[in-house]
């Protein structure tokens, strides 16, 4: 997994690239509660890149959400297509996380 962190006037917008499964996941948790910590309020995880989720990964991107609704902040992702898209859907995780078609649409969700 890689992660590519850029921000866009208040959003910060990462982009996660490969798989996000039990391996990956807990530098994924630590990494992006860091930036939570570090100030970030509104994040917006573009998930065009990633190739395969898990349910560890679901529970990282649960742990980001709450520690940014719980500061203030959100989370948004956009961008996810084939099996990414239908784990979240499978999973329910839809339903209470934001959902953008694309990058534009996940920037304009805030």
């Amino acid at each position: 997994m890689k992660l590519e962190r850029t921000v866009q006037d208040d959003k910060t917008v990462v982009t996660v690239v490969g798989r996000l499964d039990a391996m990956t996941a807990p530098d994924f948790e630590k990494e992006s509660l860091a930036w939570v910590e570090g100030g970030d309020r509104k994040i917006l995880l573009d998930l065009a890149d990633l190739e395969y989720i898990s349910s560890a990964g679901l529970r990282a991107i649960l742990a980001l959400a709450k520690r940014a609704r719980a500061s203030g902040g959100a989370v948004t992702v956009c961008s996810m297509k084939g099996m990414v898209a239908e784990v979240f859907a499978i999973s329910g995780f839809d339903a209470f996380l934001p959902v953008a078609a694309d990058r534009e649409g996940g920037l304009e969700a805030f």
